[in-house]
């Protein structure tokens, strides 16, 4: 169990010997101060760091295609995307930029996937210098984990098996694209789709925006995606626990919450593609059975949060959009490297309602009991994440009037949910639209409850310990 490892029993505090640099220190104290230090301004200062230094990258001219400057506001754009892994773009990914604007990208990519303190531990591990309270602390909330124990060896963990998957992923896909591009750009290719379907984020190299709608029926490069999407987006605890236990039963709960809710979401989502899109000129009715069935489970995959599409998605009906957007919603598992409410989120959300219809004081499954504390949390993310979603919404529709609501709808979910597929085609947006989507894109990666933490005010003891009385209030 990842919560068990124990790490180096050296913690520095940045003073001599502890092998943290004073700088940092300094820089540290003077956010935060010496007491009341909280890992999220940190965390969301980190991705939009890295968003701003990325943005400026791109606006190299050795990283345009052409040798033109690109637009600030458009990298800008395409560094959050890719940051936040959503895959949404203003302009051609593959045809804008430059290897060496690909690079920066899939660099960007990979940063925002695993988190840049996983990146940061591995440089300090590599320096040799140690950790303190502090940095253990930023990684135990960027992992979302609850304790502290073993983090530098969870983090390390965590490099290693992402590497391993996503180099594994790369030789699968080289298979396909090293004969179609050549040995050079079709293994450039191969790792960039690799790290890019491993980290959900749905970034494509092939140009003119069609994604994966070349190899629709590619058996190879649909099943080599949908494992590392699915790989990436169970989450790293999931998967540890799930090579350490081997077996179902003996489980943590909050594996089997995620297995059993990520599964039904697959497949209530193929289903529900393949039941509304099968005679759809659109998308799956030119394709053969076979052909229908691979390309509805990838759609379904798609939806946790992947980016990639092997079928036109402005082209589905407007059932379908209306059922995808809920999907993109809730997204992948806690821990993952993709985006939305996540999977627990919504089986603890069902749970409560199934509590509630049989009366009971409690919820229990698989033998244990879910801490009410966590229930009210579930309902806050929900809330959160349904309210910025349901603004931007209608934010979007007054931006762009000429728009097809459902379009729009699609378009805001899949920033919040950081899924990255679109129907309206975010090229399309008008600037003040485009800005909207670049906020929503970061509050989806940073995570709704995340964002609200970070703007309220800590209640004080005294309120915390002032209780007013009870009275009840009629409901339903």
């Amino acid at each position: 169990m990842l919560s068990n490892w124990k790490g180096p029993s050296t913690i520095g505090e940045g003073g001599p010997g502890s092998g943290r640099p004073r700088v940092l220190t300094a820089f540290m104290r003077r956010m935060y101060g010496r007491s009341g230090f909280s890992a999220l301004p940190m965390i969301a200062g980190g991705f939009l760091g890295i968003i701003l230094l990325g943005s400026l990258l791109l606006t190299l001219p050795v990283a345009s295609a052409t040798g033109a400057r690109v637009p600030w506001f458009d990298t800008l754009f395409t560094s959050t995307s890719a940051v936040c892994v959503t895959g949404l773009v203003v302009r051609d990914t593959g045809t804008a930029y430059s290897t060496f604007g690909h690079v920066v990208l899939l660099v960007l990519i990979q940063l925002g996937g695993l988190g840049f303190m996983t990146f940061a531990t591995l440089i300090f591990r590599l320096m040799g210098r140690s950790f303190s309270m502090r940095e253990r602390m930023i990684m135990r909330e960027s992992l979302n984990e609850d304790d502290m124990g073993g983090m530098v060896q969870l983090v390390l963990w965590v490099a290693r098996s992402a590497f391993t998957v996503e180099l594994a992923g790369a030789l699968l896909f080289a298979i396909r694209l090293i004969p179609i591009y050549g040995p050079g750009k079709g293994a450039f290719f191969a790792l960039f789709h690799a790290v890019s379907a491993f980290c959900n984020a749905g970034f494509d190299l092939f140009g003119g925006g069609q994604s994966l709608t070349g190899f629709t029926g590619d058996v190879l490069m649909n099943l080599t995606a949908i494992a590392m999407v699915v790989i990436g987006g169970l989450g790293f605890s999931t998967l540890h626990d799930m090579l350490d236990k081997r077996s179902f039963r003996r489980f943590r709960l909050h594996t089997k919450l995620v297995l059993v809710s990520y599964g039904a979401l697959l497949l209530g989502g193929f289903l529900l593609t393949l039941v509304l899109e099968w005679s759809n000129p659109a998308t799956l009715g030119p394709l053969s059975f076979g052909d229908k069935l691979m390309a509805s489970l990838f759609q379904s995959v798609t939806l946790r949060t992947a980016g990639f599409n092997t079928i036109d998605q402005a082209g589905l009906r407007d059932c379908t959009k209306l059922i995808g957007g809920f999907l993109m919603l809730i997204g992948a598992a806690p821990a993952s490297t993709g985006g939305g409410i996540k999977v627990t989120t919504l089986a603890i959300m069902v749970l409560t309602v199934r509590m509630v219809a049989k009366g009971e004081s409690s919820i229990v499954v698989f033998g244990r009991r879910i801490d009410r504390a966590l229930i009210q949390r579930t309902v806050a993310i929900t809330c959160i994440a349904v309210a910025v979603a349901f603004v931007d919404v209608c934010a979007l529709s007054l931006m762009q009037p000429d728009a097809a609501f459902l379009d729009l709808y699609y378009e805001c979910v899949s920033a919040v949910g950081t899924v990255g597929i679109s129907a309206i085609g975010s090229a399309n947006l008008k600037p003040l639209a485009r800005i909207l989507i670049i906020i929503t894109m970061y509050i989806g990666r940073i995570g709704p409850l995340t964002m609200a933490l970070l703007f309220s005010r800590r209640q004080s003891r005294a309120k915390e310990l002032l209780r007013y009385p009870e009275d009840r209030v009629m409901i339903g």
